[in-house]
């Protein structure tokens, strides 16, 4: 891959970064005062926000090109680095329409949606006019392994027939969340990963019940939040099924590659911005008689962070470079590493940062505890480490068994 940025991308960047520095960045602490106060309503000037975005262009920026009409035209590559700017304010990616669990939803209507949910679901989606969760996690059982999931949906004559409980269901607290995109077991008895099927809940559909909103770190992540929700004998017509049953599996790996570089991308925009404020604070601050940024310790945490912010980026551009190449199976180990070591690099960088703003790091007057609070979250999000290491070791040790020499050839 080329590590400049094209033309176009670079274009991109700037007129996002213009739009960033005029209408994002002045009301950032306005909307960190008002969701504190008003839990659960949609920030009054979150409307004016999107139009204005809109109209200068940046619209669904996040969709591949491979989606027609559907997509703005932007590689996953070309959208990398704009995904890495809208995470240096943790709610901005909505302005832009380019919100998680929302993109991920409306990638899976696009590609494997028909004509008839496009038009109910996607459309509105596109458009901004409503929002969206996607539910596989549940309490009652390891959800790390998605095989785990007992979540029932069974066909009776027409209808399918939903039961089970569900929880971190991101979104699914926001006033304008109009449906589900909801996993579980149509066929216990099918081999272990063709039970699953994904099907459409409408989310004022009788017998959907919103137990709870889900603290994280002690907030409510408001306006999307992140909801308990239980499912009992919730009927959908058969129409609602997404792709056919057994196809969940199917659907969550073409969800999630992309997916995934967008989360990865937003903790490099949250990392860097955090290197950034600490660049500032030890430049203003003194101690012991001279500046903190005379500290030969203090230049050492900023030179790492600033290493490790660059490979993670560099990392996560070539996993996007390698899905608009070679698809999401060919990109497979390389997102698996990203999903790694993004989260863990974030949090660190992240904790240097609180640690050189002293006692202001932790409070409400900057982002940096939020920022801390959503990098250790995704870490546990669309799998936690673990998982993904589990999986990555087991290709590598596969892959080099195959193509490396033995260690002892006499043996």
């Amino acid at each position: 891959m080329h590590f400049a940025h094209s033309d176009k991308t670079l274009d991109n960047i700037r007129h996002l970064e213009a739009f960033l520095a005029e209408h994002v960045y002045p009301v950032e602490a306005a909307y960190r005062e008002w969701t504190e106060q008003h839990p659960w309503q949609v920030f009054p000037r979150m409307a004016e926000l999107k139009e204005r975005a809109r109209a200068a262009g940046l619209w669904n920026l996040f969709l591949p090109e491979e989606y027609g009409d559907f997509s703005p035209g932007l590689t996953n590559l070309e959208y990398a680095p704009l995904a890495e700017m809208m995470g240096r304010v943790l709610w901005a990616s909505e302005v832009f329409n380019c919100s998680a669990p929302d993109t991920g939803n409306m990638e899976v209507l696009a590609k494997y949606g028909t004509p008839e949910q496009q038009q109910r679901w996607l459309l509105p989606l596109l458009d901004g006019r409503i929002r969206s969760a996607f539910l596989m996690t549940e309490p009652a059982v390891a959800s790390s392994d998605a095989t785990n999931i007992q979540t029932r949906i069974e066909r009776q004559g027409d209808e399918y027939v939903i039961n089970g409980r569900k929880w971190w269901s991101t979104g699914a607290m926001h006033p304008d969340c109009a449906f589900y995109i909801v996993m579980g077991k149509t066929d216990p008895e099918a081999p272990r990963h063709r039970q699953q099927s994904m099907i459409l809940v409408p989310a004022d559909a009788e017998g959907v019940k919103v137990e709870r909103p889900l603290t994280a770190f002690g907030t409510y992540d408001s306006p999307h939040g992140h909801a308990e929700i239980s499912l009992t004998d919730v009927r959908v017509p058969v129409s609602n099924l997404l792709l056919g049953e057994g196809k969940g599996f199917e659907i969550a790996q073409g969800r999630l590659g992309p997916g995934r570089v967008h989360h990865c991308m937003r903790l490099i925009g949250v990392a860097q911005r955090a290197l950034e404020m600490s660049c500032a604070r030890v430049g203003e601050r003194e101690a012991f008689g001279r500046p903190l940024a005379k500290f030969s310790s203090v230049r050492q945490e900023i030179a790492r962070s600033r290493c490790e912010i660059e490979q993670a980026r560099l990392l996560t551009l070539s996993a996007a470079d390698h899905i608009d190449r070679l698809g999401i199976k060919g990109a497979k180990d390389l997102v698996a590493m990203i999903k790694i070591v993004c989260p863990r690099m974030a949090c660190t960088v992240i904790d240097r940062a609180i640690q050189l703003h002293g006692g202001l790091g932790v409070s409400n007057d900057i982002p940096l505890a939020d920022f801390y609070a959503y990098a250790r979250s995704i870490r546990l999000a669309d799998g936690p480490d673990e998982v993904h290491m589990f999986q990555l070791g087991r290709n590598t040790i596969a892959q080099y068994q195959v193509t490396s020499p033995p260690t002892n050839p006499e043996a």
